[in-house]
């Protein structure tokens, strides 16, 4: 049985901008979220799906997603994660693995997540081709300790549970 059952874990941060970017709005879990500030990074900066998609391929004993899309390749500049999920969801099909479930926590002090909860578990599930009840998504302040708490930066977390039917 136990050959049948994995977990991974992932994890991801990313620093803001000092403003917005031009071309590069504020995304989380695959949902643009109102903010005055951008994320920092090679892709569209998505922490959220960067730490389960982490979490996946741990999960799967494939690396991590910087082995699979390398910041050093342009292929992936500004690239809409979304699509980098769906690939890594590739990788578990290929391999006979179907998602149990996915718990994700986002660290941020500011924007408020509450509102975008209910956005970026449809939007996950749909991206995973799975059930928005497989997807749990929830949020914390650091409550102003560390560079979340200073509000520089945020950082996900992500758990995934997935097994083999056969």
């Amino acid at each position: 049985m136990w050959d049948r059952i994995r977990t991974g874990h992932g994890y991801d941060a990313h620093r803001f901008a000092a403003g917005l970017l031009p071309n590069k709005p504020f995304v989380l879990g695959g949902v643009s979220i109102p903010h005055d500030k951008s994320l920092l990074a090679h892709s569209d900066g998505d922490a959220v799906i960067h730490a389960l998609c982490d979490a996946l391929l741990g999960a799967i004993g494939r690396g991590d997603i910087g082995r699979h899309f390398p910041d050093t390749d342009p292929e992936f500049s500004n690239i809409d994660s979304g699509l980098l999920l769906q690939r890594v969801c590739g990788f578990l099909q290929d391999s006979d693995w179907l998602v149990g479930n996915v718990d994700i926590t986002i660290l941020a002090q500011s924007p408020r997540m509450a509102p975008h909860i209910d956005a970026m578990c449809q939007r996950l599930s749909s991206l995973m081709n799975i059930s928005a009840q497989q997807v749990n998504v929830k949020a914390s302040t650091t409550e102003g300790m560390g560079f979340v708490g200073r509000k520089e930066g945020i950082e996900t977390y992500a758990v995934v549970l997935i097994y083999r039917d056969k």
